[in-house]
């Protein structure tokens, strides 16, 4: 224990030494921090490393090199993949050129096996007792971005050298840091701490932070944009999803497509309220069906009859709601069929979130595109007018914002041409596409 005497207001023995307390001679707060080692209990924990590099050198040298994150590593130790679940015995340990005959936590080396086993960036090697896995973890999160975290959001999830996508499927609650009480809440925002699960696309092998801080810890990565926008400690593993398999049947997509002979796709429309998606998307339909083509709209409005009758209209129910009609769509585009999917989707996130769920050449996106002022001036459903007023509350364009496709498949310029117009330049791109013949 070091007892340092400080006025942090005027910086007396923190960053240089008090005039006013001369019978104090030892170090600054500063100096003393600086000077400070982290202790480093290496022998109380099993061997624990995040694969940074496959080393290649040569023919003969295939070495494997990271931080060590806990426990100890020495020539003739067995290691295990925890994720690939095989194991090899290390044969050199090198570091700075030299072979060690002990390496601990916190020292970056390379080692090699006496075997060769299927080991890439990212994956974690332990020894004894192997860390947990899973594909849903509980976390506490520390949320800096400036759209809030949001249910059914998709981040990218960096473990360490190791990237999966991620879903966040419950926030359980948010911690308030004056008075420590967990309020539940459905959203977290900018310098907000709380609690959330979220199922990873991939397993991963971890070790709850308050065991292992390099082992238990992640950022989140907003996909759009590619900026940190959270940082993540894991709690506790949720059941791994073992129990639940994809079954196979013998009649896939593409037998269900070639019986209705055309190529499933979903047509997403997005705009604004106003801007003529539902009425271009029913003459799509309209012109599809007169070729005997099998298709389904779903509209934003119909869907909030059944489906989605449960959400209202903040930016959580708007995250949720153009998820589940992702998942509804590729639905439709199993059963082999054109599904027209008519949304104001007004976030970039949720609309890669429905293109991804489809595979590629699956999903045209086409923007509607009617400028707000046009939209208001038609106003169909008097929702412009209520929102105004202040009657109706997070809408698009008014106080709730839309992003704009940067490269839809399919512009639709409304103030340059008729409905008509446009649903027959629909058409005839799904033909140039291959969609229909």
């Amino acid at each position: 224990v070091t007892s340092i005497p400080v006025c942090a207001r005027d910086g007396d023995n923190v960053t240089r030494p008090s005039e006013r307390m001369p019978w104090y001679t030892g170090r600054t707060l500063i100096d003393a921090l600086e000077a400070a080692m982290p202790t480093r209990e290496t022998h109380a924990a099993p061997f624990r490393m995040q694969v940074q590099h496959v080393n290649r050198v040569g023919a003969d040298y295939r070495g494997y090199s990271g931080t060590i994150a806990a426990g100890i590593l020495r020539p003739g130790q067995a290691v295990t993949n925890v994720l690939a679940k095989t194991a090899a015995v290390v044969e050199r340990i090198v570091a700075m050129g030299d072979d060690l005959a002990e390496a601990q936590q916190g020292d970056a080396v390379s080692f090699t096996l006496d075997r060769e086993i299927d080991i890439s960036r990212g994956d974690v090697l332990a020894s004894d007792t192997l860390p947990e896995r899973a594909d849903r973890v509980s976390a506490r999160i520390v949320w800096f971005g400036e759209t809030p975290l949001y249910r059914g959001r998709e981040y990218l999830c960096l473990f360490g050298p190791r990237g999966v996508t991620g879903t966040v499927v419950e926030i359980a609650h948010r911690l308030d840091v004056e008075t420590l009480v967990e309020e539940p809440v459905r959203e977290l925002r900018f310098n907000e701490v709380g609690r959330a699960s979220i199922a990873l696309n991939q397993s991963i092998a971890f070790d709850p932070y308050t065991t292992n801080r390099d082992m238990g810890s992640f950022v989140l990565i907003d996909r759009q944009t590619r900026n940190t926008v959270g940082a993540g400690l894991i709690v506790t593993a949720e059941k791994e999803t073992v129990d639940v398999y994809w079954h196979r049947m013998e009649v896939d997509k593409e037998a269900r497509a070639t019986l209705k002979g055309q190529k499933p796709a979903v047509l997403w429309f997005t705009g604004f309220s106003g801007s003529g998606k539902s009425t271009i998307a029913n003459l799509v339909e309209k012109a599809l069906a007169a070729q005997g083509r099998h298709t389904m709209i779903l509209d934003g409005d119909n869907v909030r009859h059944g489906l989605n009758r449960d959400l209202g209209f903040s930016e959580a129910d708007r995250v949720e709601n153009i998820r589940r009609i992702a998942e509804v769509s590729k639905l439709f585009v199993d059963a082999g069929m054109i599904v027209l999917s008519s949304f104001i989707s007004p976030y970039r996130a949720e609309r890669l979130l429905a293109r991804e769920r489809v595979e590629a050449g699956e999903f045209i996106e086409i923007f509607v595109d009617t400028p707000i002022d046009e939209c208001r001036r038609r106003d169909p459903k008097g929702l412009y007018k209520r929102a105004d007023a202040g009657t109706l509350r997070n809408f698009t364009g008014v106080d709730a914002p839309y992003e704009a496709p940067e490269n839809p498949e399919i512009r639709l310029p409304t103030l340059d041409a008729s409905p008509e117009e446009l649903a027959t330049k629909v058409v005839a791109e799904l033909r140039a596409r291959g969609i229909i013949s």
